[in-house]
């Protein structure tokens, strides 16, 4: 029996993108979104998550797509993410959620160092299904890349803001 991986995918500007399952904590529809001003422009903003505020990724930007406003299928993806040993939320925009699925780990494949469409440090592995392409970002790697405006937002004084 191969091992496998349970993860949620999510469509981006038309690519399947596969996080994790068990760090998935909730998927919303849209909800407001407070802008930060002077913060990295990927980061979307804040998000209030049942009385918690929590920063909002735009992987568009991170993965050099075009921006779109959210549409009727997009939703926020509250994701638990652990960094120095601490739990914290983070969300992403996704342009549509597919469905959760098992994605056997002997099929998945080091992404390509040529012909992505975006930096392939960010993207831990590809693997083919239904004759799709669907990526594995590396998460750690992508909000190591946005650990500065995370940080930035955490701060008391923009907790205020709503």
């Amino acid at each position: 029996m191969t091992a496998s991986r349970t993860t949620l995918t999510i469509k981006l500007d038309g690519d399947l993108f596969a996080i994790p399952a068990q760090c998935v904590r909730e998927i919303l529809d849209p909800i407001p979104i407070t802008r930060v001003p002077g913060a990295p422009a990927s980061t979307a903003g804040l998000v209030n998550v049942r009385g918690r505020i929590v920063p909002l990724a735009d992987l568009r930007i991170t993965f050099g797509l075009l921006l779109a406003p959210l549409g009727p299928e997009s939703r926020i993806v509250v994701l638990e993410r652990v960094s120095e040993g601490q739990a914290d939320l983070v969300a992403i925009i996704a342009d549509q959620v597919q469905a959760v699925s098992d994605l056997e780990v002997d099929d998945i494949h080091e992404a390509p160092k040529l012909g992505m469409r975006w930096p392939a440090e960010l993207i831990e592995g590809v693997v083919q299904k239904d004759g799709a392409f669907i990526y594995l970002p590396n998460l750690h790697r992508v909000f190591d890349t946005q650990d500065a405006s995370v940080a930035s937002l955490a701060t008391p004084e923009e907790r205020t803001l709503s």
